[in-house]
């Protein structure tokens, strides 16, 4: 939606869950910043750390779940 593409509620839903699910396993979220453009940035380039503590497979869904382009983020299915 930042990029202006054409919106797919499921695929934006989808992504904003994963937002949930890192906030909750990490205790943070994954995109901070002061200023917002540089947090459209951050978010435009998937720019996140996956703490060491998370497990490889909570990386690995964390990681699919936050591909910017949503013809190939990880669906529901």
């Amino acid at each position: 939606m930042i990029a202006g593409s054409p919106y797919d509620g499921l695929m934006s839903d989808l992504w904003s869950c994963g937002v949930v699910l890192y906030a909750m396993l990490c205790g943070f979220l994954p995109y901070e910043d002061q200023r917002t453009s540089d947090l459209y940035r951050k978010i435009l380039n998937a720019e996140y750390t996956l703490p060491d503590f998370l497990s490889e497979e909570a990386k690995d869904i964390i990681a699919k779940i936050f591909i910017t382009d949503p013809k190939k983020r990880i669906t529901i299915e």
